[in-house]
């Protein structure tokens, strides 16, 4: 749900100052109340949701370590966080405030720091302004902020007019994504929010269009990842080597990653040339067989691959390679037994 933004304050600190309550006097007339200050932090606390833990555990950079060793509040409600004494003396307020309310958030400020060094000069109203644009406009939840911002530590210090707000249209007039549905997006890839629409998301958007990507919004929701990703030192390269590399004319090249846009994600020393030199080698395949089946390039070499064509060839079968590897463990074993069965059982008919 989006958060309940509190008038700004007209200080130049970090609080927000609320004196739109009022009272009764004697004589039955209102009068305002004094003005309450309240730390945007303990604003996020107020919220009585969950804590969220930091999207990663990693080890905070010595500069932020004791503030985020101070404030790691991985298992309270933010309710009880927001009563628990947190001591950040050595820091100034607003920078205590700030780091208290990524926390809450369930980002590491450790970590976002050490990605995103302009975070250091960042205002707590500026990252507020920023989370109240995703809640309202793209639909994010409270529980997303740690996967989105600790994912992307970028996007906090992002400008909401010229980066946030861009994205977010292209997201209609690009891809045809509805605004019910902007969180789907967002959350399946926060890489978006921090890639600029002219430079990156339009350039890719239009390279996947020539090879053959015709549904756009099935683009946004599957497979994001190729939006953000480079054309020319990503996509490009690995279709080249699919054409090159494997020997294939470029039109199978490119059937294959329209049928399997995972492909574009894989690395060509850790995944092409090994799995395909395992196909070669030990099972006899070739070219034919991953044009056939480019999703053999998704399953893992060592505990998928391997172990499975070693278990077919022990137990003397021959099995299609999407059958070997789709098929579920039991599904295998199943196979297996029944492909040994009708063989043993041919051989005593002889």
């Amino acid at each position: 749900m989006p958060l309940r933004t509190p008038p700004p304050s007209s200080s130049s600190s970090s609080n927000f100052h609320l004196s739109n309550q009022t009272n009764t006097n004697k004589l039955g007339r209102k009068k305002p109340r004094a003005a309450v200050t309240m730390p945007l932090c303990s604003f996020y606390a107020s919220t009585s949701l969950p804590v969220a833990k930091p999207h990663h555990s990693t080890k905070p950079s010595p500069a932020a370590a004791a503030a985020a060793a101070a404030t790691t509040v991985p298992t309270m409600t933010a309710g009880e966080a927001a009563l628990t004494p947190l001591h950040l003396p050595e820091l100034p307020s607003h920078t205590r405030d700030k780091i208290l309310s990524l926390e809450l958030m369930g980002v590491d400020y450790g970590r976002a720091l050490t990605l995103n060094p302009s975070l250091r000069d960042a205002s707590p109203e500026s990252i507020h302004s920023i989370v109240t644009f995703l809640q309202t406009r793209g639909g994010l939840q409270f529980k997303d902020l740690g996967r989105v911002f600790g994912m992307c530590p970028s996007i906090l210090t992002s400008s909401v007019r010229h980066d946030l707000a861009p994205v977010l249209a292209f997201l209609t007039t690009g891809l045809g994504v509805p605004e019910s549905a902007y969180r789907r997006v967002l959350v399946k890839c926060p890489r978006v929010l921090a890639c600029s629409v002219r430079d990156q998301l339009t350039p890719a958007l239009l390279y996947l269009r020539r090879l053959g990507f015709r549904d756009a919004r099935a683009l946004a929701f599957q497979d994001p990842v190729l939006l953000v990703s480079s054309v020319e030192r990503t996509m490009a390269p690995k279709l080249e080597f699919l054409r090159d590399g494997l020997g294939m004319p470029r039109e199978d090249a490119v059937a294959m990653v329209v049928r399997c846009p995972a492909l574009f994600t894989f690395n060509v020393e850790r995944n092409f040339k090994p799995k395909f030199k395992y196909l070669v080698e030990e099972m006899g395949g070739g070219v034919e067989d991953v044009k056939a089946f480019p999703q053999y390039f998704t399953f893992s070499l060592e505990k998928r691959i391997a172990p499975r064509h070693r278990a077919a060839v022990e137990a003397g079968v021959v099995l299609p390679l999407p059958d070997m590897l789709k098929a579920t463990d039991d599904e295998f074993t199943e196979m297996i037994a029944k492909e040994s069965e009708r063989i043993i059982s041919g051989a005593s008919e002889l």
